[in-house]
């Protein structure tokens, strides 16, 4: 194809495919391709030159890549993290003389702090406390230690404390341990109750709730799970290691059977 322009212009020619064998002296006559390549090379001196006078000569470069690893200079490699095995922390907790049932020998035994107005320690005695004996017989010694809450959250909970270990007194704290986690009203009305129902001395258990004479005994509960960080109710030691909460039966079961399996360091 022919391009040509106005008169006495000079006409170039441009065959896309092939070179014409003759042309006269004011014909030039290229290959296109050949046409593009010097325009690019003429592009890229132009702009080398521009960057130069642009930029000056402190052009930051690339680093080059990492060598293979064949090549790497030899010397110490910094390890992967290894994931740590979860801490255990075990607390001494005092059983002796506080209101417990099971084998003194038990292999599992589990401490209670524990407030008997307190909503989510009642779902641990309905949900999780007989399913927990029931999977470990005769391996679980269990013993309730006392935090009641203040009276401005549980204005009940300290009378109960007194209630329970009134019942202590004629051996009957267990019995009366369920009955008041079953009772939707705490009052001395329901204490007394509860005394008659399981065939106590009433008038002795009466004069016991108004005596003060296990005060102290709770108190001192207080204080020690105050001293020992425990914040809320339930809290559980189970064989020493904390478990705050109603747990489910699952979180029990999978503490327990570490600890039979001695995966837990003593």
């Amino acid at each position: 194809m022919t391009t040509k322009t106005k008169k006495n212009t000079p006409v170039i020619e441009i065959e896309e495919e092939e070179l014409l064998e003759q042309t006269p002296e004011e014909t030039v006559t290229f290959k296109l391709s050949h046409f593009y390549s010097v325009l690019v090379v003429l592009a890229f001196a132009v702009g080398i030159l521009v960057g130069y006078v642009a930029w000056g000569r402190d052009v930051p470069v690339a680093a080059a890549p990492p060598a293979p690893a064949a090549q790497q200079p030899s010397g110490p490699v910094a390890e992967a993290p290894v994931t740590q095995e979860p801490q255990y922390v075990r607390y001494d907790i005092p059983t002796e003389g506080f209101p417990s049932f099971g084998p003194e020998d038990a292999k599992i035994v589990i401490v209670e702090f524990s407030d008997f107005q307190c909503p989510y320690c009642r779902r641990f005695h309905d949900e999780t406390y007989q399913p927990l004996l029931e999977a470990y017989p005769g391996q679980i010694r269990f013993v309730y230690r006392n935090l009641p809450l203040p009276p401005t959250m549980h204005p009940e909970a300290m009378s109960a404390a007194v209630a329970s270990l009134c019942a202590n007194d004629q051996n009957s704290y267990w019995d009366y341990h369920e009955k008041l986690f079953s009772s939707e009203v705490l009052g001395e009305e329901t204490y007394i109750q509860y005394a008659t129902d399981l065939s106590l001395n009433v008038e002795e258990f009466t004069a016991c709730l108004s005596s003060g004479k296990h005060d102290d005994f709770i108190k001192q509960d207080m204080a020690f799970s105050a001293d020992l960080g425990v914040q809320s109710t339930p809290t559980f030691f189970v064989n020493g290691l904390a478990l705050v909460g109603a747990q489910p039966f699952t979180s029990f079961q999978q503490l327990i059977d570490k600890e039979l399996a001695g995966e837990i360091p003593q």
